[in-house]
């Protein structure tokens, strides 16, 4: 048994990601537990023991050891064709099915169907990731078009969730991205967003008023994916003087 086997069997057990540094705690916790002679009463002291002499021959349980172990587990799995690897997500390591088997998988949960999203909700949510928190009046102002359905749509699906208040006048609600979203596109950060470096230093300009002010105009609607601009009625012209006619019947002087 090794520090491969060991955190093999924590990322099993648990029913949420690991990080690291939990990983590594666990593993020290427990050999603190051993060294004080605590054994549960189906466990082998003696097995117990050996285990922990052996995990010590490393000096210390840390983060990178943990790493590495799980690089040496996902060797394996790789030489031995296994049907999940471990991956690292936003709050730490998880075993997971490889994609090519996601399709029998999901034969499991037939109510949880893949729902795309539309083009207006995709720009909105590229929006709030590279630029989060942001108001809805600033993400208004970049799109040019009302965004309420669909920032609503897109806090229905837990994709997005209001993150506090901005220090601004009316004090707007602000919008941020969910550890939903990094499992939903499988990254860890906004960092692996592409050329998240560039977009998220380019300034984006302030809107004009407070937020649900006159900001921008027209409304999304995601059924159809098409911006709806308000139609305004061209101003009315006054109509020009009419000068009245010439009098011939009165004789020329």
């Amino acid at each position: 048994m090794d520090l491969s086997a060991v955190i093999e069997s924590l990322l099993f057990a648990s029913e949420e990601p690991l990080p690291s540094p939990e990983l590594a705690r666990l593993i020290r916790a427990r050999l603190a537990e051993i060294e004080d002679g605590v054994v549960d009463e189906e466990e082998d002291y003696g097995k117990s023991a050996e285990l922990a002499d052996d995990l010590k021959k490393l000096t210390a349980i840390n983060d990178e050891a943990v790493i590495e172990a799980i690089a040496s587990l996902n060797r394996k799995y790789d030489r031995g064709k296994r049907s999940f690897s471990i991956i690292e997500r936003s709050r730490g390591w998880k075993i997971l099915t490889r994609p090519e088997y996601g399709g029998f998988v999901r034969q499991l949960f037939p109510g949880l169907k893949p729902r795309r999203l539309s083009p207006p909700a995709m720009e909105t949510l590229a929006i709030v990731a590279y630029r989060q928190p942001v108001t809805k009046a600033s993400i208004e102002h970049v799109r040019g078009v009302s965004s309420d359905s669909i920032l609503q749509k897109l806090l229905d699906r837990e994709l997005i969730k209001i993150d506090g208040r901005a220090e601004l006048p009316g004090r707007p609600l602000l919008y941020a991205t969910t550890e939903f979203f990094f499992e939903h596109f499988g990254i860890k950060s906004i960092s692996e967003l592409p050329n998240s470096a560039e977009l998220r230093a380019v300034e984006l300009p302030e809107p004009p008023g407070q937020e649900g002010g006159d900001a921008t105009q027209g409304s999304d609607e995601e059924s159809d994916g098409e911006k709806q601009l308000v139609l305004v009625e061209p101003p009315v012209e006054p109509a020009p003087t009419q000068q009245p006619p010439p009098d011939f019947s009165a004789p020329e002087s």
